[in-house]
């Protein structure tokens, strides 16, 4: 695994100034485009909860879409796209959060989780966890038990994970 990981981390393309001025994009496009590295960044992403009898991949706009689809696929579990408003084409239920400057909100069908689902989260970076935790918040409205999160980074120094509510919390790349 260390070996990947240090593959992973060489992949992964640092943008400045994007998508605003004094912020550095983790672009994972490289990463996607090594078969070889995709395919093992997914499979560790997916492993820690092998053993979760995970039903449900809950997975976020955009890049998340992208790394959920194939852990869901190895987990055996339905995928779940959450959205930003008015992109979902059914019957959807919404949760607003706050952001640093303004608020946000998610969306997710309202059949695709329920009661007794077991879910995990996945996304590409964790950041301060606004998100993230929006996303739990709109499964847990459903009676769905979220058993953790997979992120493929985890920005260390914005302390996201402090906002998941002590959920179980899991990232192949740290940046501090």
């Amino acid at each position: 695994m260390t070996r990947t990981v240090d593959d992973l981390k060489r992949a992964i393309r640092d943008v400045p100034n994007f998508p605003k001025p004094g912020i550095v994009f983790k672009d994972i496009t490289p990463v996607l485009l090594d078969v070889e590295l995709f395919g093992q960044a997914t499979e560790l992403m997916a492993g820690p909860y092998s053993e979760a009898r995970i039903s449900r991949v809950v997975c976020i706009e955009s890049r998340g879409f992208l790394l959920g689809a194939p852990i869901a696929l190895r987990l055996g579990a339905g995928l779940v796209p959450i959205r930003k408003p008015g992109k979902l084409p059914a019957a959807s239920q919404r949760v607003e959060y706050a952001l640093e400057y303004g608020t946000d909100a998610l969306e997710m069908h309202h059949d695709a989780v329920g009661k007794g689902d077991r879910v995990l989260v996945v996304d590409d970076v964790l950041a301060t966890g606004g998100t993230a935790a929006a996303a739990a918040q709109l499964v847990g409205a459903t009676g769905a038990a979220v058993m953790g999160f997979s992120f493929l980074i985890e920005l260390d120094f914005l302390k996201g994970r402090q906002r998941l509510q002590g959920r179980r919390v899991e990232a192949l790349l740290h940046y501090t």
